[in-house]
């Protein structure tokens, strides 16, 4: 008999999966809320699961292990995308900046030299 922690852990990475697919910028938060939810969840779940294992378990569990390397794939290309963003928001913001005040990066040392003299 399967544990009831293993069977939610494997529902928890499904759903997961689901959610790091996600990428439109409008449900962003609701979907990063959801999954530090999930993962909050998920840590609960990993003090209920210990040795020893039953035969069904250890099939399961090479399953689980699956799903987890899909997952930290997952998250961490969610996690670029976010990144790319911040950094295209910054970038626009500076260009911005740049086009309000073209003269505010000028270096001034505050003396011109003249060559010719």
């Amino acid at each position: 008999m399967i544990r009831q922690a293993m069977i939610r852990w494997q529902e928890i990475a499904k759903q997961l999966l689901s959610l790091t697919s996600r990428t439109d910028e409008e449900s962003r938060d609701a979907v990063i809320e959801e999954i530090e939810k999930l993962l909050d969840e998920r840590d609960l779940l990993q003090q209920e699961i210990s040795s020893p294992f039953t035969a069904e378990e250890e099939e399961l569990g090479k399953v689980l292990v699956g799903l987890e390397q899909q997952v930290v794939k997952g998250l961490s290309t969610f996690t670029k995308h976010i990144r790319s963003d911040i950094t295209a928001a910054q970038s626009k913001k500076d260009h911005m900046k740049s086009y309000i005040n073209p003269y505010a990066n000028v270096a001034r040392d505050g003396t011109f030299y003249d060559t010719k003299r």
